[in-house]
């Protein structure tokens, strides 16, 4: 009996032991986030028509995990000269709200790479490629985190400088962007490009033009959908750019129909569908009401900041807001003669030499 338990005993100890080892085994081989994150698709420039890119670029499309497991697509460009075996600045570019990275955000992430850094244009969960259900939900929270996770993405590439990482946000990413920096250091250097204060917009409209009453109808409405939705009803989207012109059509939106509606600009992911572009979905755009992004935005300094907007863009009042409550250093740039949508892909008219003169003094 005696020499039973001990072999009892011994059989015992040797499994506790194997599991130890298969435990160990298997945090050291890599998961799936890993290996995935190693991958890197070379692709043609060729398929796309809202951005033009440089024969001197190589263009990769990148799949990587934010930090709810959650997939992030973007584009990632390299420079051929760029020596892959040193440390390298790098740039991440956020679209505009509603967008995908091929509209706009991929404009500035070709334009810098031809410039020598290393760029990363992605789509925002929930929108183009990336992850998340329902399409085109509001969840400006997630939408900061993604810049966070490319971040986490680019400082593990050995050919990334992770301590000259910096960000660029179009329209809606500037705010975005900014709500990101607050809490992630890792962000050097951060730009906005005709940004929208995406809380500001949803709570007040442009210039405040939106009562307290309207406010609250419209999260009634919101609110109602929900039980609609939840019940499986058919999801109904809000704003965006509208699909036809008339004679009412203010000039705002025909400026956003110029180019969301034409070659110029016009892009379908794939999957997705043209009659729901840029369009959120109404019971989660008022999330934005509890958007505040410029709330301690001083405390990014002394990381320096760059706000571009265009003399004549509906948007101005808010990088001349955000500039008003940023730390030092900071530095706003006024583009004469361009609108707020003329920033998204007017080559002529985009700063590009002062964003690469900012870019190449802070990172």
């Amino acid at each position: 009996m005696k020499a039973l338990r001990i072999v009892v005993a011994v059989i015992l100890m040797l499994s506790a032991q194997a599991c130890t080892e298969k435990n160990k085994h298997s945090q050291a081989v890599p998961n799936n986030q890993t290996q995935k994150t190693k991958e890197m698709e070379e692709i043609s420039p060729k398929n796309f028509t809202t951005f033009k890119v440089s024969d001197q670029l190589k263009m990769y499309k990148v799949t990587f995990k934010n930090q709810y497991k959650m997939d992030v697509v973007g584009h990632l460009f390299i420079p051929d000269r760029l020596d892959r075996n040193t440390k390298n600045p790098a740039i991440i570019v956020g679209h505009p709200m509603g967008a995908v990275k091929e509209q706009s955000a991929d404009v500035y992430a070709s334009n810098m790479a031809e410039r020598g850094f290393i760029t990363l244009a992605i789509d925002l969960s929930f929108w183009g490629e990336s992850e998340g259900q329902p399409r085109n939900a509001v969840l400006p929270d997630m939408y900061a985190e993604d810049f966070s996770a490319a971040v986490d993405f680019l400082g593990t590439r050995e050919f990334v400088n992770r301590e000259r990482i910096g960000i660029i946000g179009v329209c809606g990413s500037g705010s975005f962007v900014i709500s990101a920096a607050k809490i992630d250091p890792r962000m050097k250097a951060i730009a906005t490009v005709s940004m929208y204060d995406m809380g500001s917009a949803s709570r007040n409209a442009l210039n405040h033009s939106q009562t307290l009453a309207q406010r609250k109808l419209n999260q009634q409405q919101a609110a109602e959908q929900r039980y609609t939705e939840f019940t499986g009803g058919e999801t109904k989207y809000t704003s965006g750019t509208v699909h036809t012109l008339d004679d009412s059509t203010d000039l705002i939106q025909r400026e956003f129909y110029d180019f969301y509606r034409t070659p110029r600009g016009e892009y379908t992911p794939k999957g997705g569908s043209s009659k729901t572009t840029t369009h959120p979905t109404m019971s989660s755009n008022v999330k934005f009401n509890n958007f505040y992004p410029f709330n301690d935005i001083e405390t990014i300094s002394p990381r320096p900041m760059l706000f571009i907007t265009g003399d004549k863009a509906h948007s101005i009042e808010f990088s001349k807001e955000a500039y008003k409550l940023a730390g030092q250093p900071k530095e706003l740039v006024v583009v004469p003669g361009a609108g707020h949508v003329d920033l998204y892909d007017k080559t002529d008219l985009i700063p590009f030499e002062k964003l690469n003169t900012f870019f190449e003094k802070y990172l």
